[in-house]
């Protein structure tokens, strides 16, 4: 097992990892949380999800402790691709946190390494209202005698990270704040390259004769794509930005690309985050911006369009989403889809051939 966690960039840095470990040889699993389109597409086994035959299986088996212990949607999936991967053979598994860390249902797992990669202001309600008290819980993954690998810049957030996992009897690694992976990568973003140096040092903290190359890992990395990860479709651009700093992210990408104008976004966002400073970033860097509420939003969790409206009057408001993504697209070069994976998700539901699935 190698466990990852952190408020944005570890989705990224999981599936680097586990490619670089499926084309090193190895039989590898990756679990990774929410999904853009199909569920299935948390539980992959060197790149083929489970089966639909087997996710049905596995609901049977598992219904009367589900039901018995009253599991989450999420305590129940994970229990489900845990054993999925078993009856795969899956000689290596990559688990991405889903939420926080100490309490998260994946931190029943010893793994080989442990990572976090940033550390923000999320999920306050759950995780607690300062950077040092969500760093506490992310911190919570840190395991005895095992190594600890920090991604996170901030160097008083990295020395917090740092006390929790030593406190824990674990070995942190820094990696130092200023330094981006400098190889070829097929993720675009200084953000990513920053995230490839994340998971470069989760590759060398692991057990030697685990250890891919440096040659399997620069051949990973140049090739590796990941879904609704400043993912472009020809003039479609898809990021699942769900917070300000994964817009601030976002917007460095654009500049950094130099995508074709005029520019349009479509963003949707969860009532629950910080939707007013992540359109006023987002609004400044696109030419138009429609706001909308995708379909799969949860309905408790679905943002007040009217007040979006009210607070970001040149915004488009747009309540049904079917008309929202055929409208943002007319006159635009580049149509960027963000603010939730829900958002994205929805979008590449409907776009023929964008569902990463198929």
């Amino acid at each position: 097992m190698i466990h990852v966690g952190g408020t944005n960039g570890k989705g990224s840095v999981a599936t680097l990892v586990a490619e670089a470990l499926q084309r090193a040889g190895r039989r590898v699993a990756l679990y990774t949380s929410p999904h853009l389109v199909d569920v299935r597409e948390r539980m992959m086994v060197d790149g083929r999800p489970i089966s639909r035959d087997a996710f049905t299986m596995w609901t049977d088996v598992l219904r009367s402790a589900i039901e018995q212990t009253g599991a989450s949607f999420f305590e129940a999936t994970t229990a489900m691709a845990f054993a999925d991967f078993a009856a795969r053979g899956t000689e290596v598994a990559v688990i991405e946190v889903g939420l926080g860390g100490r309490l998260d249902s994946t931190n029943v797992v010893m793994p080989l390494v442990c990572a976090v990669v940033t550390v923000g202001m999320e999920h306050t309600e759950y995780l607690g209202d300062t950077l040092e008290g969500i760093a506490r819980e992310k911190a919570g993954i840190a395991k005895a005698g095992r190594p600890f690998v920090i991604g996170e810049r901030d160097p008083t957030i990295a020395a917090a990270l740092v006390s929790f996992a030593t406190a824990a009897g674990a070995t942190p690694t820094i990696v130092p704040p200023d330094y981006l992976y400098d190889g070829s990568l097929a993720l675009a973003g200084a953000h990513q390259r920053r995230n490839a140096a994340v998971a470069a040092a989760v590759l060398d903290a692991l057990p030697r004769g685990l250890r891919p190359s440096s040659a399997v890992r620069s051949k990973t990395f140049a090739s590796v794509v990941v879904p609704g990860r400043f993912d472009r479709r020809g003039r479609w651009l898809f990021d699942v930005a769900h917070n300000p700093s994964g817009i601030e992210a976002l917007i460095a990408g654009l500049h950094e690309v130099d995508l074709p104008r005029p520019i349009h976004a479509l963003a949707g966002v969860l009532a629950d985050k910080d939707w007013r400073t992540m359109l006023a970033r987002l609004g400044a860097a696109v030419d138009r911006m429609w706001v909308t509420t995708p379909p799969t939003a949860p309905p408790e969790r679905r943002w007040p369009l009217p007040e979006v409206g009210a607070a970001f009057p040149d915004a488009v408001v747009a309540p049904q989403f079917d008309r929202a993504l055929h409208d943002v697209q007319d006159g635009a070069a580049t149509i960027v889809v963000t603010g939730s994976f829900h958002t994205v998700g929805d979008a590449m539901a409907r776009l023929p051939g964008f569902a990463p699935l198929g």
